[in-house]
């Protein structure tokens, strides 16, 4: 099925004191009102979890949003490996690469998806963007229909959170006939959901009616990388 290369996840659980074990660390390193600043949360948040006090609920909702973790209340869910890359004293984040095509025309089927790999990705830089690291992924776009903003080969990421059509932005989406594609949307009126490429040579497309609720949005197109 082709949705399902949107699926496969790094699972990352972060209990209390390694995360306040970070936020100490954090306040050790550029100072208490320096790093509330960077992390755009209060000082007494901070204060709070520096003395070990209770913090509550909005607050630790707030910082987990400020460093770009999942804050989460539930059932027990499935936990796996905290990945922690350092490099010159900048955190990263690994964006799962997942083995399968988006297909900038036509549209490109995926049979058994696996995970190829993944990138290390600088977090303060994906919180500068609102991008969370547990909701996006990697993957190859083939085809020239998006050609120049896209090539054949490049490397796209895509943000599941982001499936509320912004007119004239780009969309990974699984269409009606269940293929894999990248387009850029509109969205005409809640009428009609027009699928438009950026090489001229190609022509939009339209989906109207039950086509519009049969057209899944994947998530948006939130950074792309170009091989030369």
């Amino acid at each position: 099925m082709p949705d399902v290369l949107i699926m496969t996840r790094f699972a990352a659980h972060i209990d209390e004191e390694p995360l306040f074990a970070m936020i100490k660390e954090g306040i050790k390193e550029k100072g208490l009102r320096p790093y509330a600043r960077d992390l755009g949360v209060s000082v007494g948040v901070l204060r709070s979890i520096q003395s070990g006090r209770d913090t509550p609920y909005s607050s630790l909702k707030d910082l987990a949003r400020a460093l770009g973790l999942e804050f989460y209340i539930g059932p027990p869910r499935e936990t796996g490996p905290i990945y922690i890359v350092s490099l010159d004293g900048a955190d990263y984040a690994p964006i799962p690469w997942v083995d399968a095509r988006l297909a900038a025309g036509a549209g490109a089927e995926n049979g058994d998806v696996s995970l190829q790999g993944a990138l290390a990705f600088r977090r303060d830089w994906l919180r500068e963007r609102d991008i969370s690291p547990a909701s996006v992924c990697l993957l190859t776009v083939t085809g020239d229909s998006m050609a120049p903003t896209l090539h054949d080969g490049d490397l796209v990421m895509i943000d599941e959170r982001r499936t509320a059509i912004r007119n004239r932005h780009v969309y990974a989406l699984v269409d009606i006939d269940g293929s894999a594609r990248v387009k850029r949307l509109d969205l005409v009126e809640n009428e009609l959901i027009v699928l438009t490429s950026d090489n001229p040579t190609h022509p939009a497309e339209t989906r109207r009616g039950d086509d519009m609720n049969r057209l899944r949005i994947l998530g948006e197109i939130v950074w792309s990388a170009h091989a030369w």
